[in-house]
């Protein structure tokens, strides 16, 4: 006799519904995160969770738009290719961050040399004219916090690393701490240090010279 053909068993289908949905609302997490590059529900809700605070961490960075879209994109296709090899000693949000300062470092390394028409042309055609305007007023926006980041020059680079994650990304201590590879103490002894060569750096050039005309 043959045996019965498999078919999907309706508590683990509506399981499987109310695990999306819970995903949806709470965000993937860390025992899910491996999963993403095979399982696109969990990649959706991923990707919704943390398309615009990625976004925001791109274009405080980068003032163009066709590029802030490719680098978002490039961000999320390493996230694919490497959740495989997540270790969940840091939140998933923490890990996400990581690959993207990699990456937009690596794309200011490249900001010295002219990039190709072909990569522009590209650019340009992943772009509606809706979303390039949304990423334009986000570039606007987010003004004031570049120019915060251009100031960071007085920093070293795990000074300015911290600062910039937790004073303009808004990660906690800890999760910037997860982000650069350092203990939570490092991270505030920098933090610590940093915010303070950095109003050093932002006082006003001329309040010493109206202090002794005064």
């Amino acid at each position: 006799m043959e045996s019965p053909r498999a078919i999907d068993d309706p508590a683990t289908t509506l399981s499987r519904q109310l695990s999306v949905v819970a995903t949806r609302e709470h965000g993937v997490s860390a025992e899910q995160l491996p999963l993403i590059g095979i399982d696109p529900g969990l990649f959706d809700a991923f990707y919704g969770a943390n398309l615009e605070s990625l976004q925001r961490f791109v274009t405080r960075r980068v003032g163009d738009p066709e590029r802030a879209a490719d680098l978002t994109a490039d961000i999320f296709l390493a996230a694919i290719e490497s959740a495989h090899r997540f270790q969940p000693r840091s939140t998933p949000r923490a890990w996400l961050y990581g690959i993207a300062r990699v990456i937009v470092a690596e794309d200011r390394r490249r900001g010295a040399r002219e990039r190709v028409r072909e990569e522009r042309l590209r650019g340009s055609a992943l772009l509606d004219e809706e979303e390039a305007a949304r990423i334009d007023r986000r570039i606007d926006a987010d003004v004031e916090s570049r120019q915060l980041y251009e100031a960071m020059d007085c920093l070293t680079e795990g000074e300015r690393a911290v600062l910039e994650l937790v004073a303009i990304d808004e990660l906690s201590v800890t999760e910037a701490a997860a982000v650069i590879d350092v203990s939570p103490v490092t991270a505030r002894v920098r933090l610590h240090r940093a915010r303070r060569k950095l109003r050093v750096a932002t006082t006003s050039p001329n309040s010493s010279t109206e202090e002794q005309q005064s």
